[in-house]
C-alpha cells in the first residue's frame, strides 16, 4: 500500500477546513511572541504549509521540512500562488539536520506521532541541533486519550463532491495504524481511488518529557490543545527551550 499523503496531500488542507488553522496559528504567533522566541522558524512536518504561510504573514522569516514529496510540492505552490518567499526542503525528523540555527523550531499537527518510541530521542537531539541556544522548540502530538479513545478502532468518513475520505483504524498496542482510502471526482464524473497506509505511535506526556530532557532540552510548559487543560484534551502542546 502506498505511504502517508502520496495521494492525500493535495487534498489535505481542504478536508481539514473545520480546524481553524487561522486560530490555530494565532495560538502559536501569541505563545512564540510571549516567549520571545525570535524570527526566524522552522516547521517540521509543514505538510502543505499551512502554518508556515500564517507565520510568514506575520512576519517570521520560515522555513518548512517535511518527509512526504507530495505535500511539500503542495507547499511550495500554495505559497508561490500568494507570493511569499518560503523555503520548503524534504527532511527525516530522525535524521533532520540544517546548515542554519533557528529562533525557534514548531512541529505541529502530529509530526512526532509518525515516529516511533525507539526513536523519539534521537529526533529530539536533532531539533536540538537546528537551534540556537536557549532557542524554543514548540510540538504538539495527538494524545494518548485522542488515539485511544477516539481514533483507534474506529471508522472516520468524510464525503464531498470533489472527495470521499474514509479511514480504517486499528489499535496495534502503542500505535494505530489506518487504511485511508480516497475516491477523487474526475473530469468525466467517475472516481478514481486511492489508498494508503498511516501509523501514529502513542506518546504519553511522561515520555515526551523525559525524551526531551535527554535530547538537551527544558521543559516550559505542557497544555492542550490552543491552550485548553491537557486533561482529556485532543492535543499536547509541549514547549521548551535548548539548554
Amino acid at each position: 500500500m502506498p505511504q502517508a499523503y502520496e495521494s492525500l496531500a493535495e487534498w489535505f488542507e481542504y478536508l481539514n477546513d473545520d480546524c481553524d488553522y487561522p486560530k490555530w496559528s494565532q495560538y502559536f504567533i501569541e505563545g512564540l511572541n510571549r516567549l520571545g522566541a525570535g524570527k526566524k522558524g522552522l516547521e517540521v512536518g509543514c505538510g502543505s504549509g499551512a502554518f508556515c504561510r500564517a507565520l510568514y504573514k506575520a512576519g517570521y522569516a520560515m522555513t518548512g521540512a517535511d518527509i512526504s514529496l507530495p505535500m511539500l510540492d503542495c507547499a511550495r505552490k500554495r505559497a508561490a500562488r500568494e507570493g511569499m518567499n518560503i523555503p520548503f526542503v524534504q527532511a527525516d525528523a530522525v535524521k533532520l539536520r540544517s546548515p542554519e540555527k533557528f529562533d525557534f523550531l514548531l512541529a505541529p499537527n502530529d509530526c512526532y506521532n509518525y515516529i516511533p518510541p525507539e526513536k523519539l530521542k534521537t529526533a529530539f537531539r536533532r531539533a536540538c541541533d537546528c537551534l540556537k541556544k536557549g532557542g524554543v522548540f514548540w510540538l504538539d502530538v495527538s494524545s494518548e486519550y485522542k488515539l485511544r479513545e477516539k481514533v483507534a478502532n474506529n471508522i472516520f468518513a468524510d464525503d464531498r463532491d470533489e472527495v470521499t475520505y474514509l479511514s480504517f483504524n486499528a489499535l496495534k498496542e502503542n500505535r494505530v495504524e489506518m487504511d485511508v482510502t480516497l475516491f477523487v471526482k474526475e473530469a468525466d464524473g467517475k472516481f478514481l481511488r486511492f489508498d494508503e497506509a498511516h501509523t501514529q505511535y502513542i506518546h504519553t506526556e511522561e515520555a515526551l518529557v523525559q525524551a526531551l530532557d535527554g535530547a538537551g532540552f527544558e521543559l516550559i510548559g505542557v497544555e492542550g490543545h490552543l491552550g485548553s487543560r491537557k486533561e482529556k484534551s485532543d492535543r499536547l502542546n509541549v514547549i521548551c527551550k535548548k539548554r
